[in-house]
């Protein structure tokens, strides 16, 4: 595992530690679709914010809460990227590890459902999922935009997210998919 790794999950772990008590509990994961569903302008009791809570509820029980090294219900950052050294070893297992929950999230992010996600759709997720400020946004967009098309196409994400998780390349735009990753 790489230090820039070790950056990497750390500025993961701060988006995802929505109350900043240095721990992700169910709360702070239930606090990020609250975020994105707000942001969206989505009623919290429609179809799609009741698809997202339960996925970020899965994303908790089968990703998160399996770090708890101690049992006490939260997560630190600690417990976090030995939890991601342990399960993301691999790249060839993205399919199985990573790619169901990115998929899921495309297709939430996609908000005109067009296929494609613009440098809008990206930057309300930037801003609200991952509690990351827009600056430095279009310049990450336009970087993971590989074929200049203006919009991120599924395979363009997938490839940003997998980088993201599984990258060691220090000049590689994925590296602040979740925001300015920095000691």
């Amino acid at each position: 595992m790489s230090a820039l790794r070790d950056l990497k999950y750390g500025q993961w772990f701060r988006g995802a530690d929505t109350d900043g008590d240095g721990f992700i509990t169910r709360k702070d994961v239930r606090a990020m679709s609250e975020r994105y569903i707000a942001a969206r302008g989505t009623a919290p009791d429609s179809a799609t914010a009741r698809r997202l809570t339960e996925g970020m509820d899965e994303f908790w029980t089968n990703v998160i809460a399996p770090m708890d090294q101690d049992g006490d219900g939260k997560v630190d950052l600690r417990e976090m990227t030995e939890g991601f050294k342990r399960a993301l070893t691999d790249p060839a297992r993205f399919p199985e590890q990573i790619e169901p929950v990115t998929n899921c999230f495309f297709d939430l992010v996609d908000l005109n459902g067009n296929g494609k996600i613009e440098q809008a759709e990206f930057q309300l997720m930037f801003n609200s999922i991952s509690g990351v400020p827009g600056e430095g946004c279009a310049e990450v967009f336009a970087a993971l935009d590989r074929d200049g098309s203006g919009a991120l196409d599924r395979t363009e994400f997938h490839q940003a997210v997998s980088e993201f998780f599984y990258g060691d390349d220090p000049d590689a735009p994925a590296n602040h998919l979740f925001g300015r990753a920095t000691a």
